[in-house]
C-alpha cells in the first residue's frame, strides 16, 4: 500500500513520478491544491468522495512546502496542468491508451485533442466533448455523457470542469463508464492544451506564485478564492503543526 500525507485533515497519496507512471494503469487521479483542500475540509460528500479515489497527488508548490513544515515530507509535486501532457507523451507508442477530453467551453476540448495529438505524433486523444454550463445540476445529461464517453472507444478520461464538479462527476458516474480504465480530473488544464488560457512562466510555477499569475489575469473571478477562501489555509497548517487541528469526523 502506498504511503500517504495528511495535510488539515486530508490523505494526499506520496508517489514521485516514476512510481506514478508505473502504478498508474487502472483508477482514479487527482490532484489536489490548497483551494480543493480547504473545499474538501468544507463539503463532507467531496471529502468522502476524493477518498475513493487510488491517486491523490499533490499539485501545489505550497501544499509541498506545508508538508515539509509538518515533518511529513511529500516527494514530489506533480502539478495536474503538466500531468495530461505528461501522461500522454509517455504512452505515445501506446495503442492501448485512448483519451477522451471533457470539459472546457465550447469547441476547446476539440482545439485541445487537435494540439495534443499533433505534438504526440498519433491520435492519442480520439474525442473530445464540452457539456453545457451547468452539466452536472442535470442527471439526463451527466447519463448522457457517461454513455457517450464509454461507447467512444476511449480507455481514459480526462474531466477538466473545475473542482468539485469534476471529482463528483467521475465519483458518481465511473461505474457507468466500465470501458474506462484511468480518470483524471485535469481543472485547467484542457484550456492551457488548446492555447486558451496562458500558463505562469516555469519560475513562479516552482516558487508556489502561480496562483498569482492567476489571480493577475483573472481578479474579479478568483480574488476570492485566493485572498478569502484560501488564507486559512496558512493558520490551519500552523494548528496542525503544534497538535491543536480538530480532527475531521468524516467517513474514510
Amino acid at each position: 500500500m502506498n504511503q500517504t500525507v495528511d495535510i488539515l485533515g486530508v490523505s494526499l497519496t506520496n508517489l514521485d513520478r516514476a512510481a506514478l507512471f508505473a502504478q498508474l494503469t487502472d483508477g482514479v487521479f487527482f490532484s489536489p491544491n490548497v483551494d480543493v483542500i480547504m473545499k474538501l475540509r468544507d463539503d463532507p460528500e467531496f471529502f468522502d468522495l476524493f477518498h475513493q479515489a487510488e491517486f491523490r497527488i499533490c499539485d501545489s508548490q505550497i501544499v509541498q512546502l506545508g508538508s515539509r513544515f509538518l515533518g511529513t515530507p511529500i516527494k514530489e509535486r506533480i502539478s495536474g496542468s503538466d500531468f495530461l501532457g505528461e501522461y500522454c507523451l509517455h504512452h505515445r507508442d501506446d495503442p492501448e491508451v485512448r483519451i477522451f477530453l471533457l470539459g472546457a467551453g465550447p469547441g476547446v476540448a476539440l482545439e485541445a485533442q487537435r494540439r495534443i495529438n499533433a505534438r504526440i505524433g498519433r491520435d492519442i486523444v480520439i474525442a473530445a466533448h464540452s457539456p453545457s454550463f451547468g452539466f452536472e445540476k442535470k442527471p439526463e445529461e451527466c447519463a448522457a455523457l457517461a454513455a457517450l464517453v464509454n461507447g467512444s472507444g476511449a480507455t481514459v478520461l480526462a474531466v477538466g470542469v473545475g473542482a468539485p464538479k469534476q471529482e463528483k462527476f467521475i465519483m458518481g458516474y465511473k461505474q457507468q463508464m466500465p470501458a474506462i480504465r484511468v480518470f483524471m480530473a485535469v481543472g485547467a488544464t484542457i484550456d492551457f492544451e488548446a492555447g486558451n488560457m496562458p500558463r505562469a512562466p516555469a519560475w513562479m510555477s516552482r516558487s508556489g506564485l502561480e496562483w498569482a499569475f492567476r489571480l493577475g489575469r483573472e481578479p474579479k473571478r478568483l480574488w476570492k478564492r485566493y485572498l478569502v477562501d484560501d488564507l486559512p489555509f496558512f493558520w490551519l497548517l500552523l494548528k496542525q503543526r503544534l497538535g491543536l487541528l480538530k480532527p475531521l469526523h468524516r467517513r474514510r
